[in-house]
């Protein structure tokens, strides 16, 4: 990625920054660049005028070619982009990967298309999915060698792994953890047990965040990551995931699917780093129904 850092010596607002940084731009052209997503702090995108820096941060001006790279994709955003990995913000209504009904328009095609356009020798590789409804943060390898790494250290790497989901009715236990094998039928539909059976062992811990009306907001993280583990707990318990109609619900007042993906904190696969990157809650499921 062609682009000039910067280190911040002392805080103030980034717009200000930049007119110091980019003496012979004009101040037009500068603003131009924040709001097409050009300037990136601690890697990234920042679009705000008055956003706060800190000593020691790290401003990342990349060239115009590269920001209408990224104004190409839909539903998507790019939260973070190094030699090894991508993390993007997935809409709800995307496919993460092609299925027999849907092979273009995903999230890994679009990627591919993206890194393609830089060099057409770089490929993309899948993580791990998220359901076509389901929103949030999602994570992409750019060699085989990284995602193989990735997904063999899943459990170690990954330090935080989030998700928010507006569930139908109000759940008598504030907090709790929900265990069983899943196992997925021949008309794709996970299936939850207390028996083994051939399924796989999931573990899903929630706690309440607030109840609204008929529905409640629940903070989810796993413990392990099965195919609709989420959705299958959640039904599990009597309160399956607004708009789920697959697991049991009978409402859709956000019309969409009520999960999110909030949270994805892991150790770089390269460097050991730890990163952490959180999608805002969509403001439908503080919706009261």
């Amino acid at each position: 990625m062609k682009s000039t850092e910067y280190r911040v010596q002392e805080q103030g607002e980034l717009l200000l920054f930049l007119f110091e940084v980019l003496p012979d731009t004009g101040r037009n052209s500068v603003k131009s660049m924040l709001k097409r997503g050009q300037v990136l702090v601690d890697e990234q995108t920042e679009t705000k005028h008055d956003f706060h820096l800190r000593e020691g941060q790290k401003v990342t001006i990349i060239k115009n070619k590269v920001a209408k790279r990224k104004s190409t994709l839909t539903g998507l955003s790019i939260l973070h982009e190094d030699d090894d990995v991508i993390v993007v913000d997935k809409s709800s209504g995307l496919l993460s990967i092609a299925s027999p009904k849907e092979k273009q328009m995903t999230a890994h095609r679009q990627l591919m298309n993206y890194v393609k356009q830089q060099n057409p020798g770089n490929r993309i590789f899948i993580v791990h999915r998220l359901d076509r409804d389901t929103s949030g943060v999602m994570l992409f390898a750019k060699s085989e060698e990284v995602k193989e790494r990735l997904q063999k250290t899943w459990k170690k790497s990954v330090e935080e792994r989030t998700y928010i989901a507006l569930v139908e009715g109000r759940l008598k236990q504030q907090e709790g953890t929900i265990t069983s094998y899943l196992k997925e039928s021949k008309s794709w539909k996970v299936h939850s047990s207390q028996k083994q059976n051939g399924g796989q062992h999931a573990v899903t811990h929630y706690q309440v965040l607030e109840s609204k009306g008929n529905g409640t907001l629940v903070q989810v993280q796993l413990e392990t990551g099965r195919k609709n583990q989420i959705r299958v707990h959640m039904q599990d318990i009597g309160h399956p995931i607004v708009g789920d109609d697959k697991y049991g619900s009978t409402v859709n007042p956000i019309q969409r699917l009520g999960l999110h993906a909030h949270i994805l904190a892991f150790k770089h696969p390269k460097t050991g780093k730890s990163l952490r990157f959180e999608s805002p809650v969509p403001k439908g499921f503080y919706k009261k129904f």
